[in-house]
């Protein structure tokens, strides 16, 4: 496995997707599976699915095709990636209750973790449950990130290009090459999802990138040590896990479901600040720059773990509490009794 390797995949990765997108939108058309506008969606017209199955063809078929039996050391993350974005297009065809959506996530979490994707949180047992909770939780915040044309497929180029770089120097070239192969993959998706979008990744595409970023992210951390657990689990996943961070927050001051749609998200609130769709993607893909080279400084250890622990855990406060005061909901308005004339 060399370099050269790593960049025919993602060659291989970029075009497989620019070319099969166009594709899925003309099926997507064809089958009426189509996301209309309507409640909290900001699109304006109905917008076809089907662009994440393009995503996962792109960065799976070169990465099997191409790695041969160094691929088998990540089986149990691609078998639980292509099971998300399998529950993610039945999801968007027909939407499954949430029950059903967790049960399948946790079975395919744990195929990730038996297969030895364990982040080392405490150094015992709990790092199981853990990782297995991590995964799932980071696999619909990335869900939750796709409210925006441009800004998930954004955030994935930067994101897994860094991961992917903190993958090779750490010594996990198998983990570094399906980063490689998603980056270029996502890439070639937004060339069609750059707003205004032509289609959409829908769950498939979401569920798909949440998972393989949230195992690889905890397999790539090296060391010992809640520092380096904290940073290295932290700053690759640093928008979806702030964005959540934002939503739950905000709903739960205003009283409001926690589990319900709505345009309460970072990208709303800049939005509403007065960027654009895309300088807000821009703005995202930028923030995940800057925690993704925090995390590659601190892997090949020009940051010490703690000092990137603590300042990724600080930075995240202040992103999830700062854009509270950015108003999203309309203003309810007080019940005024009337007085009764005896």
């Amino acid at each position: 496995m060399n370099g050269g390797t790593a960049l025919v995949t993602a060659i291989s990765a970029f075009t497989g997707s620019a070319a099969v997108t166009p594709v899925m939108r003309r099926l997507a058309l064809r089958w009426r599976l189509t996301d209309r506008p309507g409640g909290h969606k900001s699109h304006q017209r109905p917008t076809p699915y089907l662009g994440g199955i393009a995503i996962m063809l792109g960065a799976v078929v070169p990465l099997v095709t191409l790695v041969g039996a160094a691929g088998h050391r990540i089986a149990g993350i691609l078998v639980g990636a292509v099971a998300m974005a399998l529950l993610g297009l039945i999801d968007d065809v027909a939407p499954l209750p949430p029950p059903t959506r967790l049960a399948v996530q946790a079975l395919a979490a744990g195929v990730a973790v038996m297969s030895g994707v364990v982040a080392p949180v405490t150094g015992a047992w709990p790092d199981v449950p853990i990782t297995l909770l991590w995964i799932v939780v980071v696999t619909n915040s990335y869900n939750l990130l796709d409210n925006m044309d441009g800004a998930l497929g954004a955030v994935t180029v930067v994101s897994t290009a860094l991961l992917a770089a903190a993958a090779f120097v750490s010594g996990r070239p198998e983990i570094g090459l399906l980063l490689a192969a998603l980056s270029p993959a996502a890439l070639g998706f937004l060339l069609y999802n750059w707003a205004p979008a032509r289609i959409f990744m829908g769950d498939a595409g979401s569920l798909f990138i949440g998972f393989v970023l949230a195992s690889s992210a905890a397999l790539v951390i090296t060391g010992t040590g809640t520092g380096t657990a904290v940073a290295g689990l932290l700053l690759p996943t640093f928008v979806a896990t702030v964005d959540t961070g934002i939503v739950l927050v905000s709903r739960r001051r205003a009283r409001r479901p926690l589990l319900q749609g709505g345009s309460d998200h970072l990208s709303h609130r800049l939005h509403r600040l007065g960027l654009g769709r895309r300088l807000t993607a821009l703005v995202l893909s930028a923030v995940a720059a800057a925690a993704g080279l925090t995390d590659l400084a601190m892997t090949l250890g020009w940051i010490a773990p703690a000092a990137a622990a603590i300042g990724g855990v600080a930075a995240a406060c202040v992103a999830v509490v700062l854009p509270q005061r950015v108003p999203v909901y309309a203003p309810t308005r007080p019940q005024t009794s009337i007085p009764v004339r005896g």
